[in-house]
């Protein structure tokens, strides 16, 4: 709705043609903006990663020059001034600094899956298979080069 609302007042003051260029000028800058610090990030996490540090400043601004770059190519003017302040280096020090402080994060990678046992106390081992019958299998017929 604050979308919507920005958007019609500024097309009232400046007229809908300006309204539309001034879209479209702030999606084309962004775009150029997103571009030369997604290249600049990802140098920097290749730099990291052969000095052999982990990239998780690289990493987290990486991820917002992306947000950044699907909010200003979408229409609006809340979207650009959210899109242009994750572009400012700045800023996105303050928002990691601040999602530390205040967010937890957990990953999950599955790679320690625990078996779970039943009601009889057993351990489960969930699994999948196939029949292979000795007659149906190719494995035992020769093959047509032979």
């Amino acid at each position: 709705m604050a979308e919507l609302y920005v958007f019609m007042t500024v097309g009232s003051i400046l007229g809908v043609l300006s309204t539309i260029l001034l879209c479209f000028i702030t999606a084309v800058l962004g775009g150029f903006l997103v571009r030369l610090q997604g290249l600049s990030t990802l140098m920097k996490a290749q730099d990291s990663l052969r000095t052999g540090k982990m990239p998780l400043n690289e990493i987290f601004n990486g991820f917002c020059i992306v947000i950044a770059g699907a909010l200003l190519i979408t229409p609006g003017f809340v979207t650009d001034i959210v899109g242009f302040l994750l572009l400012i280096p700045i800023f996105r020090v303050f928002l990691q600094q601040f999602l530390s402080k205040n967010a937890s994060f957990r990953v999950n990678t599955g790679a320690h899956k625990r078996n779970t046992p039943n009601k009889d106390g057993e351990d489960v081992i969930e699994g999948h298979y196939e029949r292979v019958d000795k007659a149906t299998s190719t494995l035992d017929q020769p093959s047509k080069d032979d």
